[in-house]
């Protein structure tokens, strides 16, 4: 391992992450980034199975990102702290706590695909963190490709304001080099490897139509632009620095997406993409203001981004190496950390000592004395530390706003192969659950068996294809189960009482609480509206405590239940013999009480799926959808394919890459996310074995 010292200005630091739908080339994008930046000296292939970024044995057979992976390179004057994330939806997560600690990302769009399902899930994460993008459509060599549509999609189907600051350059149907709008340039390559850029100036051919997207990029600009907006008014002359500005301030205050185009596999464009990183995208000081609270007090507190600031980091992601073991994943907000410091984790109230830093490349580790404000890197030694911790000074306590992640949505049964793997299975299972805050573990006393949940069928397979590989651990799973969930339909209002008498000091809970049905996807909702002192302060949240544990088994199937809102209205107390377990009991007592009342369905979780299937097999492919139980939203076109949207059951999917190969030759693919939950109809409850209540 190589022992690094880097430090640049806060102000040339890009923390970027590369986020796309599946299959868009965000990996090859990465490779060559970091070929032309100099950070490594070969570029690999993802269909060979040699990118860097991919290092997993299964990201490199199966030619998709996994996990996501960091990284660091210096382009001009800047950092460049780059997170290659997956596209596939099962690994939704990667994206979503890669978003949560990056300034800026850019957004990889395939030119023929256009906006396809998961760009979409990946632009609204992006919009949840308030993330300024920069927009790449790639592969605009393919036939098909259609650089302004996609930038039209970017704009109806995501709500952004999208605009052109290059054009794709073709010659005789190849595309052979890109056209700067604000320089008014055009940039060629002499090299295959698109090494040596030539400048030259815009071919007459294309000059009316630079000129057209030139004058739509200015009229984006100038609708939050002033100072471009008067001097369009006014006929003057914009200065090119004036509209690097522009487009920065635009980006930093997510009003406006440039818009690149290129080719990452044939080397077109990618200088252009490192270019804008560093010209656009903001740098830690042009984040918005990060705010915490103070764990002690619970007021909240604005950090000051500085390096001589107190110290507040925030763990995104853990992972055990082989060789060093657990590593920490870290963004630094504030302040430094050196090796051998002790830092205090306000999240665990726990007190961490640092052993090791280390700045990652893939999976490769090079050496750091310190860490600084605005950097990004991993700690090695903290046992305590999960995913969505702060970390911080004990004399400065600060808890970072908390991560959440989605409701896994598929379940296997899984027992150990043999004896030996029985031992260390429990023990694997609580590593890659660390790691995984998506992936979940229960015991089910019932059956007497594992039951490990997920977010698809891949993530589960990848799993415990990692669990063998890695942890030598070799393991049985049964067929995929669906996370259904129960709900109730009514209002009702239910009373837990929880007495007990031993003979010494007894047991007094009593609570009345009121409960109603809401949107399924905002889970249980717990609010106290007592008066008067009824339930001491100290006994809320244990009352809430009940009420969370009942909510995890319903009455229909023991299935969790979701969607409902628990009101404490009233209750009673005991001055000798109340207790917070009282109160717990009491509560679940009544939960279970008020199930019975409020007539409980069974949920099922829905998938939006997206079909692309040629033409003549469309007929086959849409009778086979209905079969199971899908529903067809809209029918559309796909350059010479057809393009089925709809909603379909995750029960009916489990065999569909298969049925839908047969169909259409294999000819045909989908992709698909989870969208709500949906009451399941009677015959399914039947065939289910739960009886109509």
């Amino acid at each position: 391992m190589l022992t690094m010292i880097r430090k640049v200005d806060l102000d040339k630091i890009r923390n970027i992450g590369i986020i796309a739908h599946i299959d868009a080339g965000k990996t090859t994008t990465t490779e060559r980034l970091l070929y032309y930046t100099g950070r490594i000296y070969k570029m690999g292939e993802v269909h060979e199975g040699t990118t860097t970024m991919d290092w997993m044995v299964q990201e490199q057979e199966r030619g998709i990102t996994i996990t996501s992976a960091a990284t660091t390179c210096e382009w001009k004057d800047c950092q460049i702290n780059i997170i290659d994330t997956p596209g596939h939806v099962d690994f939704t997560i990667e994206v979503e706590r890669s978003l949560k600690v990056l300034d800026g990302a850019v957004v990889v769009f395939c030119g023929v695909g256009g906006v396809e399902p998961q760009s979409e899930t990946v632009w609204r994460q992006a919009d949840k963190y308030k993330v300024p993008r920069i927009a790449y459509v790639n592969k605009m060599d393919r036939v098909g490709a259609d650089y302004f549509v996609c930038i039209e999609q970017i704009q109806s189907r995501l709500g952004a304001h999208p605009a052109a600051i290059n054009l794709p350059y073709f010659k005789n149907e190849e595309l052979v080099g890109v056209i700067d709008l604000i320089e008014e340039e055009l940039f060629t390559y002499r090299d295959a490897d698109g090494e040596e850029m030539e400048k030259s100036s815009i071919p007459s051919d294309y000059i009316a139509m630079a000129r057209k997207y030139r004058d739509i990029m200015l009229e984006r600009i100038a609708e939050f632009n002033e100072e471009i907006f008067s001097k369009i008014v006014h006929g003057q002359h914009i200065e090119k620095e004036e509209i690097k500005k522009a487009i920065r301030e635009g980006v930093i205050k997510n009003k406006f997406v440039p818009v690149l185009a290129g080719s990452s596999l044939k080397n077109k464009g990618l200088q252009l993409v490192l270019d804008a990183i560093c010209e656009y995208l903001p740098s830690p000081l042009n984040a918005p203001p990060i705010k915490g609270m103070d764990p002690d007090t619970g007021e909240y507190k604005e950090l000051i981004i500085d390096d001589e600031a107190p110290l507040c980091a925030l763990c995104f992601k853990v992972m055990t190496d082989p060789y060093v073991g657990r590593l920490s994943y870290v963004r630094l907000y504030s302040g430094q950390i050196k090796a051998g410091d002790y830092i205090y984790n306000a999240t665990k109230r726990e007190r961490e000592k640092v052993t090791k830093l280390v700045y990652m490349h893939a999976n490769k580790q090079e050496i750091a004395d310190k860490i600084s404000c605005g950097e990004i890197a991993a700690i090695v030694g903290l046992k305590e530390t999960k995913t969505g911790d702060t970390l911080c000074e004990k004399d400065s306590p600060i808890i970072l706003e908390e991560m959440k992640f989605p409701e896994p949505v598929v379940s296997l049964a899984i027992e150990p192969k043999t004896k030996v793997d029985q031992e260390r299975l429990g023990f694997v299972l609580k590593k890659l659950e660390e790691e995984d805050p998506s992936f979940r573990v229960r015991y089910n006393s019932e059956t007497g068996q594992t039951v490990i949940s997920g977010m698809g069928q891949l993530h589960l397979e990848i799993l415990v294809d990692r669990m063998l590989r890695e942890f030598n651990v070799g393991a049985n799973v049964g067929r995929p189960q669906v996370a259904y969930r129960e709900t109730i339909t009514k209002r009702a209002h239910a009373v837990g009482k929880f007495i007990q008498q031993t003979g010494g000091r007894g047991q007094y809970g009593h609570v009345v609480i009121e409960m109603e049905p809401q949107d399924a996807s905002k889970g249980i909702t717990f609010q106290d509206k007592t008066k008067g002192g009824s339930i001491p302060r100290e006994y809320i949240s244990s009352v809430e405590d009940g009420i969370m544990t009942a909510a995890e088994s319903g009455l229909l199937a023991s299935y969790p239940v979701t969607g409902v809102v628990v009101t404490l209205v009233d209750g009673s107390y005991h001055e000798v013999d109340s207790s917070e377990i009282a109160f717990k009991m009491a509560a679940s007592i009544a939960f279970s009480e008020g199930l019975k009342k409020a007539k409980t369905v069974l949920l099922e979780p829905i998938m939006e799926i997206e079909i692309i299937v040629p033409e003549e097999y469309v007929g086959v492919v849409i009778g086979d959808f209905n079969s199971r139980r899908g529903k067809v939203l809209s029918l559309g076109q796909r350059a010479n394919a057809r393009l089925v949207l709809g909603n379909i059951p995750l029960a009916e999917t489990f065999d569909y890459a298969t049925a839908l190969r047969s169909l259409t030759q294999g000819r045909a693919s989908y992709t698909m996310e989870p969208s709500f939950y949906q009451e399941v109809p009677a015959d399914i409850l039947f065939k289910l074995g739960i009886g109509i209540k």
